[in-house]
């Protein structure tokens, strides 16, 4: 996984539009103006050729959307920092190859990462749709409300051999 940089963006294409224009088009944009991170999975053999991006950036959640399990945990704390998981996709000819799973936990280790210096309760996703929510669910992210999905960053400390 590498920062976006100069690769072929134009030859990258999931088959999902929305996804397949904010990368194109958009991307760029977001990492010059601080609004997204923006990570990329490159091959092997053509390091221009995107195989797969995500992004990821900073919000606030309201501690009243956290699960009662978790709440205290977040103490008085109205809200709590959080890191968003905002796009994640794979290019047509190379899903089914568990690319999703290799892109989701590269997120989760760097924003994990990011965590021992700004601190974030959790990994937000907010899913597309029902099958995309059922891809983050196997990997124990929990629903908040809708499609709006939350991984605790201690579960993710605990995957990644963290104690702290």
């Amino acid at each position: 996984m590498a920062p976006l940089g100069r690769q072929d963006r134009a030859g990258f294409h999931s088959g999902d539009v929305e996804l397949d224009r904010y990368f194109h088009e958009r991307a760029s944009r977001d990492v010059r103006e601080k609004l997204s991170a923006v990570f990329v999975l490159l091959a092997e053999e053509n390091p221009a050729q995107v195989l797969g991006y995500y992004t990821l950036s900073a919000l606030q959640i309201d501690a009243g959307e956290v699960p009662d399990v978790l709440k205290k945990r977040a103490g008085r704390y109205r809200y709590l920092g959080a890191t968003l998981l905002g796009r994640l996709a794979v290019a047509q000819e190379h899903q089914g190859k568990r690319m999703g799973e290799l892109l989701l936990m590269d997120a989760l280790r760097r924003s994990w990462e990011a965590s021992k210096t700004v601190m974030s309760f959790a990994v937000l996703v907010d899913a597309k749709n029902e099958q995309v929510a059922k891809f983050y669910e196997k990997f124990g992210f929990v629903r908040l409300s809708g499609n709006r999905l939350m991984l605790p960053m201690k579960s993710i400390e605990m995957s990644f051999g963290g104690r702290g």
